[in-house]
This record gives C-alpha cells, sequence and structure tokens, in this order.
C-alpha cells in the first residue's frame, strides 16, 4: 500500500460544500415565502420546529412521502427542471389531503453525485411554488451530493408532508352509500405516474427535439408532457368546509380502477361511465402512439381526473358549483352502487 504526500480535500473527492452553502442561500428567498406563522424555526437548522395550531381540539397528524418518478429521466432529456418541484410537493400533499387534513409544513431530499446550483435551485424554487400552492412551509431539507452515485447531470428527489385534522372530521369514506355521487377533478396532464410507459412510447415513436417543440393544441409538447401535478389542497379544503365530503381519491400509478377502491367500504362499487368525461389530447396522442388498450390507460395513466370526491347525491350541484367557482374542471363521472359478491369495487363502463 502506497500513499502520496499531496493531502487531499472533500472537494478532490467530488464533494463541493461551498456549492452546498451557496445553494442553501439562494434557496432561502424561496422558503421564507412559504412560511406559516406556527414556524418557529426553518431553513438552517438541524431541525425545524412547528408549532401545532390551537384551533385543533384533538389534532391528528396526517402524513405522506413520495417522489416524482421516471418523469424525472425526461427531465433530464429536456432539461427541464423547473417543474418537477411541484410535482414532488403534489404527490404528497395531494395524498394526505384525501384524508381531510391540512397540510402544514414539508421537507425536500434532493441527491445528485455532482451539485450544480442553477439546476438545484431551480427545482426547490418548483418546491417552494407548489408549497404556496398548497399554503404549506417548506420548512427544510437534505441535500445530499454522494459522487459516483448518480450519473453526470442527474439526481433524484424525495418529499415528505405533515397536516392535521379534526379527529371528529377525518375522512375514511366510512359512511360511503350506494346512490352517492364520484365526481372528478380535472388533472393538468399526466402527473407523476405512467412515465415509464410515456417514455416507452416517446421512444417508439421517435420524437424528436423538433417536436418536443412544436405545437400541441395551444403549447409545445414539452409543455403538455411536463406540466406539473395539479395541487388540489385549497378548493377541496373550501369544499370539505362547506358540505360534507364522504370521501376522497388522488389518482396516483394505478389511475381510477386502483386508487377509487382504497375509499370505499366494503359492500359497495363505483360505476364509472367514461363518456362523462373528456379524454385530454395527451392522453389521446399516447394512447394511439403506444396502441395502448383501454383497459391499460385506465391502470396506468389518471385519464384526466386527477381526484375523485364522493358526495351525497343531494349535494351534487354544489359541490360543483363551489369547486367550478375555485377553478377547478370537474364532472360527475359516476355513481356509487351496491356490490355484488365477485364484482370489481370500480368499474369504468
Amino acid at each position: 500500500m502506497t500513499s502520496s504526500s499531496s493531502p487531499l480535500t472533500y472537494r478532490d473527492a467530488g464533494v463541493d460544500i461551498d456549492a452546498g452553502d451557496a445553494l442553501i442561500e439562494r434557496i432561502k428567498p424561496y422558503a421564507k415565502k412559504t412560511m406559516r406563522p406556527e414556524v418557529l424555526a426553518g431553513i438552517g437548522g438541524f431541525g425545524a420546529l412547528f408549532e401545532l395550531s390551537k384551533k385543533y381540539r384533538e389534532p391528528v397528524l396526517v402524513s405522506g412521502t413520495d417522489g416524482v418518478g421516471t418523469k424525472l429521466k425526461l427531465a433530464f432529456q429536456l432539461n427541464r427542471h423547473d417543474t418537477v418541484g411541484q410535482d414532488l410537493v403534489a404527490m404528497s400533499v395531494n395524498d394526505i389531503l384525501v384524508q381531510g387534513a391540512e397540510p402544514l409544513f414539508f421537507l425536500d431530499y434532493f441527491a445528485c453525485g455532482k451539485l450544480d446550483i442553477a439546476t438545484a435551485a431551480s427545482v426547490i424554487r418548483g418546491i417552494a411554488q407548489g408549497c404556496e400552492l398548497a399554503g404549506c412551509a417548506l420548512i427544510g431539507g437534505e441535500t445530499a451530493e454522494m459522487p459516483s452515485m448518480y450519473p453526470e447531470g442527474e439526481y433524484d428527489l424525495a418529499g415528505f408532508a405533515v397536516g392535521a385534522v379534526e379527529k371528529s372530521l377525518i375522512i375514511d369514506g366510512r359512511s360511503i352509500a350506494p346512490g352517492d355521487v364520484v365526481l372528478g377533478l380535472a388533472s393538468s396532464g399526466a402527473h407523476s405516474n405512467g412515465y415509464s410507459l410515456s417514455r416507452k412510447i416517446l421512444e417508439r415513436a421517435r420524437v424528436s427535439a423538433a417536436e418536443f417543440a412544436a405545437d400541441f393544441h395551444g403549447r409545445p409538447f414539452a409543455e403538455a408532457i411536463m406540466a406539473p401535478t395539479r395541487i388540489y389542497v385549497k378548493p377541496l379544503l373550501a369544499l370539505i368546509h362547506a358540505l360534507p365530503v364522504k370521501g376522497m381519491a388522488h389518482i396516483t400509478g394505478g389511475g381510477l380502477v386502483e386508487n377509487l377502491p382504497r375509499v370505499l367500504p366494503e359492500g359497495v362499487t363505483a360505476t364509472l361511465d367514461r363518456r362523462n368525461w373528456p379524454l385530454p389530447p395527451l392522453f389521446q396522442w399516447l394512447q394511439k402512439e403506444g396502441q395502448v388498450a383501454d383497459a391499460e390507460m385506465h391502470r396506468v395513466f389518471n385519464c384526466g381526473i386527477g381526484m375523485a370526491v364522493i358526495v351525497a347525491a343531494e349535494n351534487e350541484q354544489r359541490a360543483m358549483a363551489l369547486l367550478e367557482a375555485s377553478g377547478e374542471g370537474v364532472y360527475a363521472i359516476g355513481r356509487i352502487e351496491e356490490r355484488v359478491p365477485g364484482q370489481a369495487q370500480t368499474t369504468v363502463i
């Protein structure tokens, strides 16, 4: 074993501490815009401090974690890093929302082989924008520079959201009964799901850089396929305060047919009518280019519905009016019916 007489530094090993410090300073203004009164200490400390609001009598904390998945591969390919941060926030805050929870704070984990300050700042700016849309504080996070762990120019993301709900107001689907209505809130696109199949379709279709830049129903195709996940927090919290919401399902991987059953009690089934909402152009293109069967589309993609909301039939029109007034596209997509033995819990007809 031999040794060199020249001293080594962390930078020689591929880790730039100065770059990490510079990134923290750059992202502090983004995080500051997301602050809530309950934040006692946020970015920069070893741990973030958050005081639970006195408005809750019996607060229940609700937590969620997720990533962005292989949509990141497309972000690397297109060199578009400004939207995946919102995707990261949306995947967690929309998940905890379905139980009636108000998202309180969010933490992120950004891991890379070599830190590019501009790229990382663009991603974290998107995270902060997502937190603003959700009304939660970007309270902390971690940036990990790990040489040789990731290919050059690539990174990975994970996010963690914590929310709170009054114990008596938890939405768990128990009251869902035959005759209830399933409302569908429009998605902004493919959100963060099905991108392994989407990228396979793009590869087979041999989509070029010029085609990514070309007009696709009023915007570049790259913008359509990279559109950030819609965050439904504020309009749905307002709806919950206005009328009884029996159940909600965030439509992620598995589509409507696998996510809606997660909130349905035994003894009922959801029958969805495919004619009741439009299939957005992006999904039409993916289905045509990939020759994807209808059943597979419904199991992989959200097909234009990013969130399902279940209300009593007498509240259908009021709920739709409130959601439309909040800027949401909303459709009455199906009904809850009595389930017979052996029947699927969600069927698209």
